[in-house]
């Protein structure tokens, strides 16, 4: 009986230890479900996540979708990650944010669910980027109408193809304080879209696969280079087919039917065939690709951008290269913008995972890339650097004034001068004026008296 009693009573202390435990894990964070309204009679789900502890409100963070069909989660199965376990990047960031003190608000895309389905893949296939940028206007004004939401500290953070949504929303809303461009698409859209079907394609079969750099691939160097992996956005079921056992060349990458595949001339053209094709033709999806043709590009936009802005990049990212970062970077230095920082990172590719440079890892965010963004989200430092900047910007506006000022003060001295000179030459002409006249009165009389004198003699 007393075994038993100990028993109970230290299974009752462990169980209550576990779930106080338990309940510190899952109340660090507080979540808030929400439906956004798209109009049109459309709605998107979302969430919005704050920290447990403070009053609040909090700095606030809108995470807008990236390209493909993702939802608030960015959800990835097991079946694509490198861990063989499903990931969730955008609520990994919104998590470790509002753990640190930040109130997150992420959202579904438009005809996206949970778990990166097709809701409705007629909206979902029909949409613009016009759209996607008016969605995420939407979200943005949900944030900020939270009670834990501070609306005068907010930043947006996109992925990707976000970032050109990102970007675009910070030119039309000056008063969002921060953008985090994470995997920038910093070219225009026909110069991304060329650089991944064609250009890093050709680069790939000309310096992996073509193992005798004859300029012509064969079968088994297909196989070799590529086995079971997925390269520079294809794979040996891009370019060949076994269907009688035997590996064969797809028809339409080798038209004359020989051992052999042209990089230039069968590999390359097609490719080119195939990109001017999408950029046309009408097919689900279409809609999206050609409604970015007419955007300006981020470059030449970033300029517009009165945020402070943070660029993260992984060093072997192939869908947004680093150079496109670094041509950002260059271009907010030419113009002088206040506060800016590039942050890149070797090894890390697209998503932020391990990658070589030819592939496409899929995993979750490496945690000292979310360190970094928020320890510059939340450095006071870059905050006094970015108040002296704008001191300073005051201390020399003041300064051209008071040059303006002096120079004024100059020229109406001057003007003074003038003045005074032409004064004098007045006076001179006035005083010879008047003795001009004396003279002439003086004459007149001499004149009428000398007639006098004749009349009367």
């Amino acid at each position: 009986m007393k075994k038993t009693f100990i028993t109970l009573f230290l299974s009752t202390i462990f169980f209550s230890s576990l779930t106080s435990v338990l309940a510190l894990e899952q109340y660090t964070i507080l979540r808030r479900d929400l439906v956004i309204n798209l109009g049109n009679g459309l709605t998107t789900d979302a969430q919005l996540t704050y920290p447990v502890v403070g009053d609040g409100p909090f700095p606030g963070v809108l995470l807008i979708p990236g390209g493909g069909t993702p939802d608030m989660d960015e959800y990835m199965p097991p079946y694509t990650t490198e861990t063989g376990k499903s990931a969730r990047p955008h609520l990994q960031i919104a998590e470790y944010l509002s753990e640190r003190g930040f109130a997150v608000l992420r959202y579904n895309k438009r005809g996206v669910g949970f778990n990166s389905t097709l809701a409705d893949p007629e909206v979902f296939f029909n949409t613009t980027i016009q759209d996607l940028i008016r969605d995420a206007e939407k979200a943005l004004e949900i944030l900020k109408q939270q009670s834990e939401v501070d609306a005068d500290d907010v930043t947006l953070i996109g992925h990707s193809e976000s970032t050109i949504i990102a970007t675009r929303i910070a030119v039309d809303n000056p008063n969002v304080k921060n953008i985090v461009l994470m995997g920038t698409a910093g070219r225009s859209y026909n110069d991304i879209k060329y650089f991944k079907t064609v250009d890093l394609r050709v680069t790939l079969a000309e310096e992996i696969l073509d193992k005798d750099h004859d300029g012509l691939l064969s079968i088994p160097e297909v196989l070799d280079g590529l086995g079971s992996r997925s390269m520079a956005l294809i794979s040996v079921n891009d370019l060949l087919e076994n269907s009688t056992g035997e590996w064969l060349w797809r028809n339409y990458w080798n038209p004359d039917g020989d051992s052999f595949m042209d990089i230039n001339e069968e590999f390359e053209s097609f490719l080119i065939r195939l990109i001017e094709i999408s950029m046309i033709a009408d097919y689900p999806g279409s809609k999206l690709v050609q409604s970015q043709l007419v955007l300006e590009s981020t470059i030449d936009m970033i300029g517009y951008v009165s945020s402070s802005i943070l660029i993260l990049n992984g060093i072997n990212d192939i869908l947004t290269p680093i150079e496109d970062a670094l041509l950002l970077e260059q271009r907010l230095t030419e113009i002088e913008h206040k506060d800016h920082t590039l942050i890149t990172y070797p090894d890390l590719g697209h998503y932020f995972y391990p990658e070589d440079y030819y592939g496409i890892a899929m995993g979750p965010i490496q945690d000292y890339v979310l360190s970094d963004l928020a320890a510059w989200l939340k450095d006071p430092m870059r905050k006094v650097k970015f108040v002296t900047k704008d001191l300073q910007t005051a201390e020399d506006k003041l300064k051209n004034f008071q040059d303006q000022l002096a120079n004024e003060k100059t020229k109406i001295s001057n003007l003074e001068k003038q003045v005074e000179e032409l004064q004098s030459t007045l006076d001179l002409a006035k005083n010879l004026a008047y003795i001009s006249i004396g003279f002439t009165i003086i004459a007149v009389i001499m004149i009428v008296l000398l007639v006098l004198q004749r009349r009367i003699t």
